[in-house]
């Protein structure tokens, strides 16, 4: 149940947050980066250095995602 009422949180605010829907945009493409990257069986020094990176800036953008759905779950509670 608890999971549903996320999801349904972050569809409202996907619809309702331009903010929220800018990082939720930019945290698919680095996942698909990712996945890109991730699909190659030797990396590269630099593929390595960028899967690093994308990995940092993903795990930023969804702590910045999940700050924003705690500050709306705070103000409905």
């Amino acid at each position: 149940m608890e999971r549903n009422a996320q999801e349904e949180l972050k569809a409202h605010l996907i619809e309702s947050s331009e903010e929220f829907r800018a990082l939720a945009v930019q945290h698919s493409e680095f996942a698909r980066k990712l996945d890109a990257l991730e699909a190659i069986p030797h990396l590269t020094y630099e593929e390595e250095l960028e899967e690093t990176r994308l990995k940092k800036l993903k795990l930023r953008l969804k702590d910045q995602m999940e700050a924003m759905l705690s500050q709306c779950r705070s103000q409905v509670a």
